[in-house]
């Protein structure tokens, strides 16, 4: 079994790695960027379409409205872009928005957006990986009915990749996000080209009209403000992810803050263009898309009729149809970028979690590193919630969108917040003028990217709450809540344990009382008699429970005839339990001599297969369970190896640490008729 599972562990994840070659995996540019930028590069596979879904709400009347709400959606990421410069260069530790909360607005408003971002996280690796089996359907529509199958098998291999380490996933996914990247230019250039030239691309929907919802039809004044706001906030999706790169600025090069910066610089303008492109081409291409397909009027079968996405359509119109090699370049690729968009997250989420750990605000574990240094339970906890999730909402982008984009945009807002007060804190203590210059032109950046995501905020949280965004807030509040009493509990436990008397702690107990648990006399007893007597203890008896009046007293008589000089205490237990009358006779010791110090020692065998282990009670487990929450008392296992365990081509004889759970034996006959004494 230990074969076998270390043999797909090499497969899956790679050779082990030492910590000395934790340089071996840091980042060039080059590389960094598809492993950090891959979300909200690959946004605009999707940030286009769901404007559009909700503007055609009211059927073809507002669609009017995309190039403007895609014209502002561009100007807040080119600001939340230059805001988030300033947090890499001033923060290069890779706290990102919450190391920037946390030191300048206090631990309470760093853990809302520790908790955000971490909800925020989890719902890009299941909208990115819904979104990139939508495309896939679009092209291979037979594959509908699969759709949650493909999306957990998806996250699964994201998983894997991931687990092999940083460097190797970035080298993974480089080729797709850059191919992807190209893909789209060029998909953009050559639709705009036609337009020029008079042959605009046709969308395949362009000849439907679309009936508007009863409630959406013919609006005006608030409602229609609503409605335009609500757009708005569908299209910041393009937003997510902007903010991995200054969590991840460890995972970079030297000099790690300028690289991180140029990387963020970079992704900034190639997702603005290419979100840009696509909505301006279909605008021109009129591509018309709803929610529900019997909306589109004109069309003959709407039951049976499989819509295909915004890039899908845009593709086909500008390559010459869905059976060009352009239309499945682009949806391969489209599709690849999509679910490898999830990586933002899968680098984002560990190193976050990693630093939460540190901080006591998560279990310990979050912070070590897996044989490949990442940190591989951060990965495995994201992997696990993302596939609840697209299993429990059937890999549904449009009702997992509602859930989205509030995290990202809560971080956003208190991160600016904290850099204006950086920024402040600095030109307090700075004289030299032309850097009092910078720092005020950086704060003034860093001011009106906290008003305007503070602004956007609220509009997502106005537009979404009753659509599902209410599950996002309950979410990051049950994970605040809960990172407070991590802390308080790894602060309690270490002020408890906190040295202030180093020579009281160390002297010796004035008295050690060994007692030694026996069911039978085997050779384990005889083995744990043997080493109690050898502790040189000041009181040493053995004890035994006597659930059998005849058993008990067999018990005695052999223990008479091999001379066994310890004395054998029996405790009488009409009602057959074994771990209580030998907690409550230990507890009466230390009730006695509160100052003695009990030490228990439990024979028990090991096994060497997990079945053996179902054969027998374990009695042993509930002891010590029981025992060691019991002040001043010391459990020992004394184990005995089984043939079965200790052989040479016994995996667990081979695995360091492995350990198969024992107990004192009570089913086995006694094999030997003599023993030494004592």
């Amino acid at each position: 079994m230990f074969n076998v599972t270390g043999l797909l562990k090499r497969l899956v994840i790679g050779r082990a790695m030492r910590s000395e070659e934790l340089g071996e995996t840091l980042l060039p540019k080059r590389l960094a960027l598809p492993i950090f930028a891959s979300d909200p590069l690959s946004s605009v596979a999707y940030a286009t379409q769901e404007i559009l879904l909700v503007l055609t709400l009211g059927g073809l009347a507002y669609l009017y409205f995309t190039p403007w709400i895609a014209f502002s959606v561009v100007c807040l990421m080119t600001v939340v872009v230059l805001s988030y410069q300033q947090v890499v260069r001033a923060y290069p530790s890779g706290g990102g928005s919450y190391e920037v909360a946390s030191t300048n607005l206090g631990p309470s408003a760093g853990l809302v957006v520790a908790a955000s971002l971490m909800v925020d996280y989890v719902m890009t690796v299941a909208v990115s990986v819904a979104s990139g089996v939508d495309n896939i359907i679009s092209a291979l529509p037979n594959l509908a009915e699969h759709r949650v199958f493909l999306a957990l098998g998806f996250v699964a291999l994201l998983t894997a990749m991931n687990l092999r380490g940083v460097r190797e996933s970035g080298r993974a996914f480089a080729t797709p996000t850059y191919l992807f990247i190209g893909g789209v230019l060029i998909m953009v250039g050559t639709g705009l080209f036609r337009y020029l030239m008079g042959d605009a691309p046709v969308a395949e929907s362009a000849a439907y009209g679309i009936a508007p919802e009863p409630a959406d039809a013919n609006l005006a004044g608030f409602a229609l403000l609503m409605l335009v706001l609500r757009a708005f906030s569908s299209g910041c999706t393009a937003l997510t992810g902007v903010e991995a790169i200054s969590n991840g600025v460890p995972a970079f090069r030297k000099p790690k803050a300028a690289n991180a910066a140029k990387t963020m610089a970079a992704m900034g303008i190639i997702a603005i263009t290419m979100f840009v492109g696509v909505t301006t081409l279909a605008v021109v291409a009129k591509v018309h898309i709803v929610e529900d397909p019997c909306r589109l009027t004109g069309l003959a079968d709407c039951e049976g009729y499989t819509q295909r996405t915004v890039i899908a359509q845009l593709a086909a119109a500008v390559f010459g149809g869905s059976d060009s090699f352009g239309f499945y370049f682009i949806q391969a690729a489209t599709a690849l970028i999509l679910i490898l968009a999830a990586n933002t997250a899968y680098n984002g989420f560990p190193l976050l979690t990693s630093i939460l750990a540190q901080h006591r605000y998560l279990p310990r574990q979050l912070h070590n590193r897996g044989d490949r240094l990442a940190y591989s339970n951060g990965i495995i906890a994201l992997a696990v919630v993302a596939g609840l999730l697209l299993w429990g909402y059937k890999a549904n982008v449009t009702d997992l969108i509602h859930l989205y984009i509030l995290g990202v945009f809560t971080s956003f807002t208190l991160s600016q917040l904290g850099m204006v007060r950086h920024w402040n804190r600095e030109l307090r203590d700075e004289r030299d003028v032309a850097v009092r210059r910078r720092h005020m032109v950086t704060r003034s950046i860093n001011g009106l990217g906290a008003c305007v995501t503070g602004l956007v905020l609220v509009i997502v949280l106005a537009t979404k709450f009753t659509q599902g965004a209410w599950l996002a807030v309950l979410a990051a509040l049950v994970l605040w809540v809960m990172m407070r009493g991590i802390r308080h509990h790894y602060d309690q436990t270490a002020a408890e344990l906190a040295v202030t008397d180093p020579r009281a702690e160390m002297a010796p107990p004035p008295r050690v009382i060994a007692i030694v648990l026996v069911s039978t006399i085997h050779k384990p007893t005889l083995r744990a008699l043997a080493y109690a007597r050898a502790m040189r203890a000041d009181r040493l008896e053995a004890l035994t429970v006597s659930v059998d009046r005849e058993s008990s007293t067999a018990l005695r008589r052999q223990w008479d005839e091999y001379e066994i000089e310890t004395p054998l205490k029996v405790i009488d237990s009409p009602y057959r339990e074994i771990t209580r009358p030998v907690v409550e006779y230990v507890r009466g010791i230390r009730r006695d001599s509160p100052r003695d110090i009990v030490s228990v020692f439990i024979p028990e065998y090991v096994v060497g297969h997990w079945w053996e282990n179902l054969l027998h009670n374990q009695s042993a487990l509930w002891l010590k369970s029981r025992l060691l929450f019991t002040p001043g008392v010391m459990v020992t296992s004394v184990p005995w190896q089984l043939t079965s365990s200790t052989r040479a081509d016994h995996p667990a004889a081979r695995a360091p640490g492995a350990y198969r759970r024992g107990e004192p034996v009570r089913d086995e006959p006694v094999r030997e008729r003599a023993a030494p004494k004592g």
